[in-house]
């Protein structure tokens, strides 16, 4: 049984409209709503991408990214990423990038019949512990990790925005120093969550915002009975 259901996606920005414009484009989303927070609609409400404005510029490596499927990476240059990475030099199956204010992510070339129109296809999270930490997240939707001994790393199926997306548990050796600066949003029950280990960091009126194991910040928000518009922390 789940505990939590898949909401949506988050992204911390210093300039709202330059990075909304950025992930609308690479996402295959639509800028719904520019405001900040703005919102990056798609065809169904789990599919959003909200861009949080923060204070705070990209500074360390994020513990928490998006993989994307591209045409080209010259593409996504064009739209004002830069190569961080390049595959032909790590002999790896993507090439890491990072958007206008920094965020890495990695971009997977597809040729045109396996282009999708809604092109995030995989969250990558930084752990200390990724086996702990994909299991602790696997309890709370209800599906058990499966671990890829190629890239040593735990991964989850189906349980965010579709069937496709992975949410991918990876062993890195440096401590978590930052607030993340790309974060999703379940729904459930925060007494439920903070029974599992959760940590409770700051309430908002709509949402509670709380804190994986690892420290990994996520926003909860209520049952769909009791439940308020969406909104980030």
């Amino acid at each position: 049984m789940s505990l939590v259901t898949w909401q949506d996606l988050c992204i911390d920005a210093v300039d709202v409209g330059v990075e909304s414009q950025f992930w609308a484009a690479v996402s295959g989303l639509e800028v719904a709503d520019g405001e900040a927070p703005a919102r990056l609609a798609g065809p169904t409400p789990r599919h959003s991408l909200w861009v949080n404005p923060v204070d705070r510029p990209h500074r360390v490596k994020n513990r928490v990214h998006l993989d994307v499927d591209c045409a080209s990476v010259e593409e996504l240059v064009g739209l004002g990423a830069t190569v961080l990475a390049p595959a032909e030099e790590t002999g790896l199956g993507w090439t890491v990038m990072a958007d206008p204010e920094g965020n890495e992510f990695c971009a997977f070339v597809r040729g045109p019949e396996q282009l999708p129109a809604y092109r995030i296809h995989g969250i990558g999270i930084d752990c200390g512990d990724h086996e702990l930490v994909a299991r602790w997240w696997g309890g709370l939707f209800g599906a058990e990790p499966t671990y890829l001994a190629e890239h040593d790393c735990w991964t989850l199926t189906g349980v965010a925005v579709d069937e496709r997306m992975t949410l991918d548990f990876a062993p890195v050796p440096e401590p978590r120093t930052e607030p993340n600066r790309v974060h999703w949003d379940v729904v459930g029950r925060v007494d439920d969550l903070l029974a599992r280990g959760a940590t409770r960091l700051w309430d908002q009126p709509h949402w509670t915002v709380l804190a994986d194991p690892e420290g990994n910040e996520f926003c909860v928000f209520p049952p769909p009975a009791a439940a308020a518009p969406s909104g980030l922390a």
